[in-house]
């Protein structure tokens, strides 16, 4: 059974006080339901029941991330539904998903929407990383921008996985790190 509202917003509140075993009920209970919801809408969109699964963990993950924005003072659900449904429009997206094999109510979710906010980010974004090292910026690039794994990066780069893996942990560190002191403007 799916956990009430009620529920997910008493647990997710304690798990932001510290109590980690409410923060696991939470994500337990959650993946049960994001897993019934991205194996509905996929196979509705003629997808794999394997990517619902992916999509799970990304979202999962996704969560875990951004919990500091949730507002304790507001309903759970619909901020867990969002940042879900979100993920699924990237994945879609992403994947190049025909729009003649995703149903029609859905259809609106993969229309393009006002791009200016996309090429900013970019901006923005290629501005931060121009800050890195090169060595960096390129192991950023190729293994959290372009998805391609530790061991193809390296064999890209001529880097060692290792190198990839510090170079991208060092990179991502420099980023936040510059991104909360204001200097990525």
């Amino acid at each position: 059974m799916i956990a009430s509202e009620t529920e997910l917003r008493s647990l997710m509140r304690a798990s932001l006080d510290g109590d980690a075993a409410a923060y696991r009920a939470v994500l337990d209970r959650l993946s049960l339901y994001l897993r019934a919801y991205y194996r509905g809408k996929l196979h509705r969109a003629g997808r794999s029941p394997s990517e619902a699964e992916d999509l799970v963990q990304d979202t999962l993950i996704a969560i875990h991330t951004r919990r500091h924005t949730y507002d304790v003072d507001q309903p759970f659900t619909p901020w867990a539904q969002a940042i879900a449904r979100y993920k699924l429009i990237d994945h879609l997206r992403r994947t190049r998903t025909a729009m003649s094999n995703v149903p029609i109510e859905d259809a609106g979710d993969l229309e393009a929407q006002d791009d200016h906010a996309g090429v900013e980010s970019t901006y923005d974004l290629d501005r931060l990383l121009a800050k890195l090292p090169e060595k960096m910026r390129r192991a950023i690039r190729f293994v959290k921008l372009d998805g391609l794994s530790v061991a193809e990066a390296a064999s890209r780069t001529g880097m060692s996985e290792s190198a990839i893996k510090v170079s991208v942990h060092r990179g991502l560190k420099a980023l936040a790190s510059a991104i909360s002191q204001g200097r990525g403007r």
